[in-house]
């Protein structure tokens, strides 16, 4: 998410996202890592009782899989520092591609070398509905410290960063997180499940 030293960052900057298709073997794969095996992602019989008549792909799968629809630089990305305001909005079926809309919200240096970033993320389906939003804090290097690092050999400058990700950006003025619509236009998954 990072791609450049984090005081080099502008607010309101479009971070490009690729887009990717979940299916099945990632939500079972899902499950199986994380033990989550609640019946609305696991068990068809039970999910066509439900307000959706199908599974849902976890909505922590779902956040899982954005860090890789983005190009990370090392040079640049020390660590996830903070993630905040989660929202699920919408659910996600099997079978949808997802793609994300990121912009840069806030950036606070927090000494010589390092930063804050804050980025506002949305991520919609293939119709365009937003089906989950949070804004993602990484703590990343300023230019100098890239410099230094770069200089004592700590990063190998002949390293080529990872190649830029051709997307549609986000357009709107307003931040992705704050342009969801309402999270009452599906029923929380939850109310299906009491019935089941």
């Amino acid at each position: 998410m990072l791609h450049k030293p984090v005081d080099e960052l502008a607010i309101g900057e479009p971070v490009p996202s690729r887009g990717r298709t979940v299916t099945e073997t990632d939500v079972v794969s899902f499950c199986y890592l994380t033990g989550n095996w609640l019946e609305i992602h696991s068990n068809e019989q039970v999910a066509a009782r439900t307000p959706y008549g199908r599974r849902l792909v976890q909505g922590s799968l779902v956040f899982s899989i954005i860090p890789g629809l983005v190009t990370w630089d090392a040079r640049y990305t020390i660590a996830m520092y903070a993630v905040d305001d989660m929202r699920f909005p919408r659910p996600v079926f099997i079978g949808d591609t997802i793609t994300a809309q990121i912009a840069v919200e806030d950036v606070q240096m927090r000494d010589e070398d390092t930063g804050i970033a804050t980025f506002a993320v949305k991520v919609l389906n293939q119709r365009s509905e937003v089906v989950q939003t949070f804004r993602m804090r990484i703590l990343g290097r300023r230019a100098r410290a890239v410099a230094a690092l770069l200089a004592n050999g700590s990063l190998n400058p002949g390293d080529e960063p990872p190649p830029p990700i051709d997307a549609q950006p986000a357009t709107d003025a307003q931040s992705p997180v704050d342009a969801q619509p309402s999270v009452d236009a599906q029923p929380p998954v939850e109310a299906g499940l009491r019935d089941a």
